[in-house]
């Protein structure tokens, strides 16, 4: 199963941020060539994700988020990842299905596309956007434009962005991808970090976008299944496979009814605290 409970951004413009990276325990890294750089650094942080790309080096996930197709550099970001085969490619401000199968088809084999939801055109087409086929792999949520353009006021129960964070997750489900919730912009508050990361999980979202390393630990634990649900998936199936329940599509588990699709829901918690549990490789060389 693959984890993307911390999926962490930092400028690709940052070279020490980039050498820092290659240890972290995230589960997937973005080299960011969009918002975290500066119009007059994008070549420059262009080069850098490319130099990165080829070094390699790095125990997480490695992606790269590139400027829009409608911007001056959006192309020229494609075209240097041509040659290169990261795990995954962002895309933002996607509106239409159209839009996802150009940016695909602009990349190597092999490389998946994983798009920003964040604008109000996104979200009314999202079905047909989700629906856009493969190598399209996961959709993530983006807090910061999508509540600009919507007007929104947000606190910190985020409030007026639940029917949006469940749409999220609704549209990734009913197409079989990945649903990654949105940043929070405070990097020192981490109960507010893990108060949004508890209601990310709630949401049933598979992960967290970060902005900073300190918010890896916390992501990391909120989406990995806690001791009390591995227990209770783990009596789940104990008690599908006694003889007792051969044939049953429904039987009783302590005072609780549970049905196969609990069964199935316990195969897939299980798998996901297998691979929470397993430790992390050494970063390649």
């Amino acid at each position: 199963m693959q984890l993307v409970r911390s999926v962490l951004y930092l400028p690709a413009s940052n070279p020490r941020a980039i050498e820092k990276a290659r240890g972290l325990n995230a589960d997937a890294v973005i080299l960011d060539l969009e918002d975290a750089v500066a119009p007059d650094m994008k070549a420059e942080a262009r080069a850098a994700a490319v130099a990165a790309l080829t070094e390699g080096g790095f125990r997480s996930r490695l992606g790269v988020r590139v400027n829009g197709l409608d911007t001056a550099w959006g192309a020229e970001d494609l075209a240097a990842l041509s040659d290169l085969q990261p795990d995954f490619v962002v895309a933002p401000k996607i509106e239409s299905p159209e839009a996802v199968r150009e940016v695909a088809g602009r990349l190597p084999a092999g490389v998946a596309v994983w798009i920003m939801v964040e604008t109000p055109l996104s979200v009314l087409r999202l079905d047909q956007i989700a629906g856009a086929g493969a190598p399209l792999e996961a959709l993530m949520l983006g807090i910061n434009d999508f509540g600009e353009r919507m007007n929104l006021i947000l606190g910190q129960d985020r409030e007026p962005l639940k029917p949006w964070l469940a749409t999220v997750v609704a549209a990734a489900r009913g197409h079989g991808l990945l649903a990654i919730d949105g940043v929070v912009n405070a990097t020192g508050d981490m109960d507010r970090l893990e108060a949004e990361c508890r209601q990310g999980r709630a949401f049933g979202f598979d992960g967290k976008s970060l902005i900073h390393p300190d918010q890896i630990a916390a992501a990391n634990a909120a989406f990995s299944p806690s001791a009390e649900e591995v227990a209770k998936a783990r009596e789940v199936v104990a008690a599908f496979a006694t003889a007792d329940a051969e044939g049953k599509g429904a039987i009783r588990v302590g005072y609780r009814m549970v049905e196969r699709l609990h069964l199935d829901a316990a195969h897939r918690l299980l798998a996901r605290h297998a691979a929470a549990s397993t430790p992390p490789p050494d970063a390649p060389i």
